[in-house]
């Protein structure tokens, strides 16, 4: 048996002009991310990231090593949702990983809002 992962959609801010003030507008894009595990985090997990950031966290995400994406204050939609990462990934010693995935990241509901990528 072969452990794989599903295929989600990171969205990346990006900086898509300047408004009036010269203070910077960003926008989404859109990227599929192939190959990431998806698990649920234990209540103790989720009740320590909640005391340490104010966030309830939900999922936990295995990312490939291979992955060169900027995951810190990202938006990334799987199961029919969107979710909000918290804090920054987490990565291990890439060499010292028996297996395809090396850095996780926490993420938690954003309660329905929506996320628009930029057209």
């Amino acid at each position: 048996m072969c452990i794989h992962g599903i295929t989600i959609q990171l969205h990346n801010k990006v900086q898509t002009g300047t408004d009036p003030f010269g203070v910077p507008v960003y926008g989404l894009q859109t990227v599929d991310v192939h190959d990431l595990l998806v698990s649920p985090m234990s209540e103790t997990e989720v009740l320590e990231t909640l005391n340490l950031t104010g966030k309830k966290a939900v999922y936990q995400l295995a990312i490939p090593k291979t992955d060169a994406n900027v995951w810190e204050d990202q938006y990334v939609s799987f199961f029919g949702e969107t979710w909000r990462v918290v804090g920054k990934p987490i990565k291990g010693i890439e060499a010292m990983m028996p297996l395809k995935w090396n850095a996780k990241v926490r993420v938690e509901s954003i309660d329905g809002k929506k996320v628009q990528p930029i057209p």
